[in-house]
């Protein structure tokens, strides 16, 4: 077994406050593809014409007939190793939070008990207009019983989105802020899946490192914080994360 996943498993064994922080490469184990990554959705479509807030306010056909076959693809993964060896973590206290960039819920569906998303969460429906929520079964209800495919609030008729932050949209105060504490209080950083390219979220590793903490990554591509990671891992996340449960004791 490689010696980092055993200096893996002894930092967050010694850690008094370890953090996961997770990102799209995490779940592409479970059939999500990266998007960013090269070949990846953002290289066929324009993220800004098909997945922003102004293109979901001012053509909301075009926003849903993009957007509505993903909640299917979404819907239809499982949680990978990986997830399920990171709530493991959590449910034996050697983890004390999870920071996710990502929207599919799957850490929620492998265990882990209160994931941060920080990018919003494919669980529930809203309208922007005058904040009726809805879950994400009623979003999707409205959106197939529409003629154009739009789901509208019931009590203002205004379209409705899900609950992913868009781009050009605010990202979720409380959950930034939860995100920005947990890392202030971190002596161990793990990162997984992440290509740490995204702000805010590309600053929690240096918060760490800045303390004095330990910063390990696990992922298959380059990030800014290779030359600072005291643990770097490139294999992947399903099978790495599951040797580390099994190197550590009980």
């Amino acid at each position: 077994m490689d010696d980092d996943i055993a200096d893996l498993a002894a930092a967050l064994s010694a850690a008094e406050h370890a953090v996961v922080l997770t990102g799209a490469g995490i779940s592409t184990e479970s059939g999500i593809p990266d998007f960013r990554s090269k070949g990846g959705l953002w290289e066929k479509y324009d993220p800004f014409e098909v997945a922003s807030m102004a293109t979901f306010v001012s053509e909301p056909e075009r926003f849903w007939a993009f957007h509505r076959p993903r909640i299917d693809m979404l819907s239809s993964v499982e949680p990978n190793a990986a997830h399920r060896a990171i709530a493991a973590l959590e449910g034996r206290g050697l983890v004390k939070a999870l920071v996710t960039q990502n929207i599919d819920r799957l850490h929620a569906r492998a265990g882990s008990h209160d994931p941060i998303e920080v990018h919003g969460s494919l669980d529930r429906g809203l309208c922007i207009r005058c904040d009726q929520r809805v879950s994400l079964d009623e979003l999707v209800a409205r959106a197939d019983a529409a003629e154009d495919g739009v789901p509208r609030c019931s009590s203002c008729g205004f379209q409705m989105k899900s609950g992913v932050v868009l781009f050009g949209e605010a990202m979720p105060a409380a959950e930034i802020d939860r995100a920005y504490e947990e890392a202030a209080s971190a002596d161990v950083m793990l990162v997984v899946g992440s290509s740490l390219q995204v702000s805010p979220v590309s600053e929690l590793p240096g918060m760490v490192l800045g303390r004095g903490g330990t910063l390990a990554i696990m992922t298959e591509g380059d990030t800014p914080y290779d030359g600072s990671a005291q643990i770097r891992l490139r294999g992947r996340a399903a099978v790495q994360m599951q040797q580390v449960l099994e190197e550590l004791p009980g």
